[in-house]
């Protein structure tokens, strides 16, 4: 059976995430509505500014279907932004800000450093054997909190930047613009 990911279209990597689902034969479509989300089997929650994404998915009254599929158990994956989207708690965010809760972790925005900050690291993912996974951090959030049912797949220095409970998987980093799709195809082994 084929699977449908959405990606949440409102900002942010969501080309990238694309190309990279297409280049593993896998249909995305790009989510703007609450419609649309009738037709998805997973959810991906692109990098982008995570302040401004909270405020476009309650415009957009797509916030409140999202929450109630992700509460069903629909399986997504956060990158940067979308990590602090699906936290259960943003130490520096807007008091206005919502968020999923989807991942019992505790993230602060911005912590790896501004724009200029921007870094590639070589990380040791175990699910991937010996052969490092090249990540970009941009403007990262920083994995401050992890709750008891929380995996941490790698880390840096010590401090998680790819965790995954259940089929929720987050990454600190932007995994679509590494070229790499081994982060994508590990999600999709929670979504079949």
């Amino acid at each position: 059976m084929a699977v449908r990911i959405g990606i949440l279209a409102l900002q942010g990597a969501v080309r990238e995430h694309a190309d990279a689902f297409a280049r593993l034969r896998v249909e995305t479509v790009a989510l703007k509505t609450p419609a649309q989300l009738e037709d998805v089997d997973a959810l991906v929650l692109p990098g982008g500014e995570s302040t401004t994404m909270s405020m476009l998915l309650e415009k957009s009254e797509l916030f409140d279907p999202v929450a109630k599929l992700l509460d069903d158990g629909m399986p997504a994956l956060g990158t940067c932004a979308g990590m602090i989207l699906l936290a259960t708690e943003v130490f520096d965010g807007r008091a206005d800000q919502r968020n999923f809760g989807a991942i019992d972790i505790g993230v602060r925005r911005n912590a790896w450093g501004r724009q200029v900050d921007s870094f590639e690291a070589a990380l040791h993912v175990g699910a991937f054997g010996a052969d490092p996974f090249p990540a970009v951090f941009i403007r990262a959030p920083r994995v401050e909190r992890v709750g008891d049912d929380v995996e941490v797949l790698a880390a840096i220095d010590d401090e998680p930047v790819l965790c995954r409970s259940g089929s929720i998987l987050v990454s600190s980093f932007h995994p679509e613009l590494s070229g790499d799709l081994r982060i994508h195809q590990l999600f999709l082994e929670g979504v079949r």
